[in-house]
């Protein structure tokens, strides 16, 4: 109710063991044993010695994965909009963009994939650079779609613990590899639900923040428990709910991401970095939140600024497609359904089932299921660095400078 007065002691406790013995006093001790008992007396799997594991193990350090891209005439665009070189000695092919998400088992390498395959598409003529006034047009999003689909056929297969599985990033990202699964393409038609590819053989309750500083330096930040209030699952007298991020395992025996003790899941929250390809320069620090729908806010809220040469906040604001659903309690992310967001013309609904998607247009409130991102974008003017922001409408979130 409004005005109502919320109390949580239990948190309020939790909060209190915390500061006095640190993450020792969350994974061992009455916290720990509250977890495990809450778990266990559901019928999961999960032991004080798990826990114990974890916190010795502690945060692991690992290699960002990165994508050139420099489709869509996006140099061109580089060098005369953004990155203050526009009349150096210095050619457009040199001015695009480096794309860095986490690596697996996050899954920001579905985004490099797609941006790769739609490269690939543009430069065997399958589809055309296009104009500003193509943006959400039927052939555009249909060559979004099929390029964000070939690749969430192959992470849904390859993306897992890389301690645990080989994970082949390198393949996965490499031009001829992205080439091949280009052919996959067909401009007239949508494609079929598709299986993963094999490179070894081819020679929402998530919350993101983006910080930048005077020096060019940026930092793109994301955490989630999933899925609203993670499991729902709350152990006894700790005022917290616990994340359910097992739910992206796989139970298929000799899946590369079935589920396994001491293994961590396909995992969805993947905050993301652009920096320009001649200098290394920050270009913009980004995140989508929301589920399945990070990669693909990443691939559409990009090209809205590189192809389309919108600002942040334009950028953002755009309508957006979401094939699948956002989050794995909304359907399956590999079928044919193609949400459209309201804004997105009934013409385009029309010449997307024509080309095979089972496409929807969503409205109001169900909006939500399209994410909700940050953008914090950096460009060089009368040689300035000067920074522009932008925060998603379909969120609660802001754009401020310090």
């Amino acid at each position: 109710m409004p005005g109502e007065l919320f109390k949580n002691p239990n948190l309020a406790n939790t909060f209190r063991t915390l500061a006095k013995e640190g993450k020792k006093g969350f994974y061992s001790g009455r916290i720990a044993e509250a977890i495990v008992k809450v778990c266990n007396d559901l019928g999961g799997h999960i032991e004080m010695e798990d826990l114990k594991k974890h916190m010795e193990l502690g945060s692991e350090p690992v290699a960002p994965i990165s994508l050139k891209f420099n489709g869509q005439s996006i140099g061109k665009t580089q060098s005369k909009f953004v990155d203050g070189a526009d009349g150096q000695d210095v050619s457009p092919e040199s001015h695009g963009v480096e794309v860095w998400e986490h690596p697996p088992n996050g899954q920001g390498i579905v985004a490099l994939m797609a941006l790769g395959i739609l490269e690939e598409l543009e430069k065997t003529g399958k589809i055309p650079q296009f104009k500003e006034k193509d943006h959400n047009t039927a052939p555009y999003l249909h060559a979004v779609i099929e390029a964000l689909r070939i690749a969430f056929a192959d992470a849904s297969w390859w993306v897992t613990d890389p301690n645990v599985e080989k994970v082949p990033t390198n393949e996965l990202i490499s031009k001829p590899y992205l080439a091949e699964r280009a052919k996959l393409f067909n401009p007239n038609k949508a494609l079929p639900p598709l299986d993963h590819g094999s490179p070894a053989h081819n020679h929402s309750d998530t919350v993101y923040f983006a910080v930048t500083d005077a020096h060019g330096n940026g930092i793109s930040f994301i955490n989630s428990n999933y899925a609203g209030f993670g499991s729902g699952i709350i152990p006894k007298g700790c005022g917290f709910t616990l994340q359910n991020r097992g739910s992206n395992f796989n139970l298929e025996p000799g899946h590369p991401n079935v589920l396994a003790p001491g293994k961590r899941p396909y995992h969805t929250i993947i905050p993301a970095m652009i920096t320009n390809t001649h200098d290394g320069s920050l270009h913009s620090v980004y995140g989508v939140m929301g589920g399945f729908m990070q990669p693909q806010g990443h691939v559409q809220v990009l090209l809205n600024m590189l192809a389309f040469k919108m600002n942040p906040q334009v950028a953002l604001d755009a309508p957006r497609v979401c094939i699948g659903a956002g989050m794995p309690d909304q359907g399956k992310v590999l079928d044919m359904v193609v949400y459209l967001e309201e804004g997105i013309s009934e013409r385009v609904l029309h010449d997307l089932r024509a080309l095979g998607h089972q496409a929807h247009i969503v409205k109001g409130y169900q909006r939500g299921l399209f994410g909700r991102g940050q953008v914090i974008r950096s460009h060089v003017e009368d040689g300035q660095i000067v920074y522009s922001g932008g925060s998603d409408p379909r969120g609660d979130g802001g754009a401020y400078p310090s």
